[in-house]
C-alpha cells in the first residue's frame, strides 16, 4: 500500500502540472481573444466618434477657413467627453495637430503608422500602444481638409482577461474538468500497466532481470521479428565469439556459419541444434515468443569429446572383436589341420598368416613413423577386413615424427574419415579404401579415398558444416558429427578439409605443423 500510495503522490504531482499547464494555455488563449474582442468593439466605437466630429459642419467650416481654427478645440473636447474615448485630436491635411487634450502634442506631426485615412479611407488600428481610429474630413469640393483622430489606451495583459471574466472563467472551468479527467485516465492506465508497481520497483526488477541474464551458466540470446538481437548475456556473447555492438544488430552481420545462422532464425528446427563456433561444439534451442524468440546455448564441446573418445573406445573394441574373430578362425582352422595330420599344411598355413600380418605392419611402420597414427592403421586393417573392404597405404606416403598435439590430430582426422568411408561402403563387399598422408615442411595433408558411390555435390559443404543429415534428423538421430569434429580440428589448426568425387570420395585434409590460436 506505502509503493502504490508513493505511485499515486508522484502521479497527482504529474496530473497537477498539466493542468496548469492547462490552464496557462487556456488563460494566454483568454487574453488573446478578449485584446481581440476589445479591438473589435472599441474600433468601431472610436471610428463612430471619429466619423461623427469629420461630419459636423462646424468642424468642416473651420478647417477650410484658418481663422476660423479657434472653434476646433471645443468640437474635439466635446466628442471625447460624450464618447469616452481618451483622445479626439484634429490634424491640418499636413499632419499638423491642431487640438488635441495633450498641449505638447499641439503643432506637431500627428503619427499614421499604416494608415490610409490620406488616401480619402477611414482606418481603424494601433498605434503606439493606442487603439486609433482615422477619418479624412471631405470639403465641398471633395478635397481632404483635416483629419480626425479619435483613440484609446489598449488594456494590459491581465486587464483584458479582468475586461471578460465571464469567458475567462469557463474555458477555464472546462480545461480544469478536461486535465483533471485526462490526468485520472493517465493514472488508471499507468498503474494498470504497472501492475501497481512503485517506479523504484520497476527499476529494481530491471536491475535483477539483468542480473539474473548474465549470472546463469547458459547463454540466452534474445531477438526480435526481424533477427535482430535485442538481449544477449556474457555466457551466450562468449560462446558465439559475438562482437560487443551486437545488440540491434541483425544475425546476418554477427559473421556466424550458415548453420548457426539457420538455427537463430529458425530456418532449422528441433531440439538441441548441434552447431560449431569458435572451436566449440554447441546445443540450440530456440523457443518462439510473441515478438521473436529467444535461444539458449549450451556447450557441448567437453560433451562431444567425450562422445568422440567413447566412440573411439567403441572402435577400439570392435577392432579387438575383430581381431579375436579372426585369430579364432584361424585357430580353429590350424586346429582342424592338426586333427587331419597335414602338419605340412599347418605350417604353411602359419606362415602365409604371419607373413600377410608382418607384411602389412611392416608397409604402415616403414612410412608412417608416428606410433599413434601406425596404430590407428594397423587396427583399421582388421575392422575393415572384417567388412569385407580392403585397407591399403597410398604410393609416397610418408610421415615423420611429429609433436604429441598434432599427432592427437592426425588420429582423429584419420580415424573419422576411415569410419565415413567403412560406413559409406556399407554392405558392398570387395570394395577398398585408400589413404595417403603426406607431410611437407609447413602441413600433413591426409587423403582417404574410396570405391563407394561418392558424395552428392549439392551436400559436399553440408556434410561438414552441419554435422548430421536431414534424414538423419528426421528419425531423431545423428550422424557425420565425426566430420564434424574432422573440420572443427582442420580450422583449429589453420587448416582445411574438402571433399570431391573421383570415381568414388575423395576427403583431402590439411592439417599446419604449427597449430593457430582459434578464433
Amino acid at each position: 500500500m506505502g509503493a502504490q500510495g508513493s505511485l499515486a503522490r508522484q502521479l497527482l504531482g504529474w496530473q497537477l502540472i498539466i493542468v496548469f499547464a492547462l490552464l496557462a494555455c487556456v488563460f494566454g488563449y483568454s487574453a488573446v481573444q478578449s485584446d481581440r474582442t476589445f479591438t473589435d468593439t472599441q474600433g468601431r466605437k472610436l471610428l463612430a466618434v471619429a466619423e461623427q466630429v469629420a461630419a459636423t459642419a462646424g468642424v468642416r467650416a473651420s478647417l477650410a477657413d484658418p481663422i476660423r481654427r479657434d472653434a476646433l478645440p471645443a468640437f474635439a473636447e466635446s466628442a471625447r467627453t460624450l464618447s469616452g474615448a481618451d483622445s479626439v485630436i484634429i490634424a491640418a491635411p499636413d499632419r499638423t495637430v491642431l487640438t488635441s487634450p495633450d498641449p505638447n502634442q499641439l503643432r506637431t506631426q500627428l503619427p499614421l503608422g499604416a494608415s490610409t485615412v490620406l488616401q480619402g479611407r477611414a482606418w481603424v488600428g494601433e498605434i503606439s500602444g493606442q487603439l486609433v481610429a482615422h477619418v479624412p474630413v471631405i470639403g465641398d469640393a471633395g478635397q481632404i481638409v483635416g483629419i480626425v483622430a479619435a483613440g484609446t489606451e489598449t488594456p494590459g495583459f491581465f486587464e483584458g482577461v479582468a475586461n471578460s471574466p465571464g469567458a475567462a472563467l469557463t474555458m477555464m472551468g472546462i480545461a480544469t474538468v478536461v486535465g483533471v479527467a485526462g490526468s485520472l485516465l493517465l493514472t488508471w492506465r499507468v498503474k494498470r500497466q504497472t501492475l501497481g508497481l512503485e517506479p523504484r520497483e520497476i527499476t529494481a526488477l530491471a536491475e535483477h532481470r539483468e542480473a539474473l541474464l548474465h549470472g546463469i551458466k547458459e547463454g540466452v540470446l534474445g531477438l526480435d521479428e526481424q533477427h535482430r538481437v535485442t538481449l544477449v548475456n556474457d555466457q551466450a556473447r562468449d560462446l558465439l565469439a559475438l562482437p560487443a555492438d551486437c545488440v540491434g544488430r541483425p544475425v546476418a552481420e554477427l559473421g556466424l556459419n550458415e548453420r548457426l545462422t539457420d538455427v537463430l532464425t529458425g530456418r532449422a528446427h528441433g531440439v538441441d541444434q548441434i552447431g560449431l563456433r569458435a572451436g566449440r561444439v554447441l546445443a540450440l534451442n530456440r523457443m518462439p515468443i510473441a515478438r521473436g524468440a529467444v535461444v539458449t546455448l549450451r556447450d557441448r564441446t567437453e560433451l562431444a569429446a567425450l562422445r568422440e573418445e567413447l566412440a573411439a573406445t567403441s572402435r577400439a573394441t570392435d577392432t579387438l572383436r575383430a581381431q579375436a574373430h579372426e585369430f579364432s578362425n584361424r585357430l580353429h582352422t590350424i586346429a582342424g589341420l592338426i586333427e587331419l595330420g597335414e602338419y605340412d599344411e599347418v605350417r604353411h598355413y602359419v606362415d602365409l598368416v604371419s607373413e600377410a600380418q608382418t607384411k602389412w605392419h611392416e608397409e604402415v611402420t616403414a612410412h608412417i613413423a608416428d606410433s599413434a597414427v601406425a596404430a590407428l592403421l594397423i587396427a583399421k586393417a582388421s575392422l575393415a577386413a572384417e567388412r569385407g573392404v580392403g585397407l591399403r597405404l597410398a604410393p609416397g606416403t610418408r610421415l615423420g615424427d611429429v609433436d604429441d598435439q598434432l599427432s592427437a590430430d592426425l588420429v582423429t582426422v584419420v580415424g573419422n574419415l576411415v569410419d565415413n568411408a567403412l560406413d559409406a561402403l556399407a554392405g558392398r563387399d570387395g570394395d577398398w579404401i585408400e589413404v595417403e598422408i603426406r607431410q611437407d615442411a609447413g602441413a600433413v595433408s591426409v587423403v582417404v579415398r574410396d570405391s563407394g558411390p561418392g558424395v552428392a555435390p549439392e551436400i559436399a559443404t553440408e556434410v561438414f558444416t552441419h554435422g548430421f543429415t536431414t534424414k538423419a534428423a528426421e528419425h531423431g538421430g545423428q550422424r557425420g558429427l565425426g566430420l564434424a569434429l574432422t573440420r572443427q580440428t582442420c580450422l583449429r589448426r589453420g587448416g582445411s578439409v574438402a571433399v570431391h568425387n573421383a570415381d568414388g570420395a575423395v576427403f583431402t585434409a590439411v592439417l599446419p605443423t604449427r597449430a593457430e590460436v582459434p578464433r
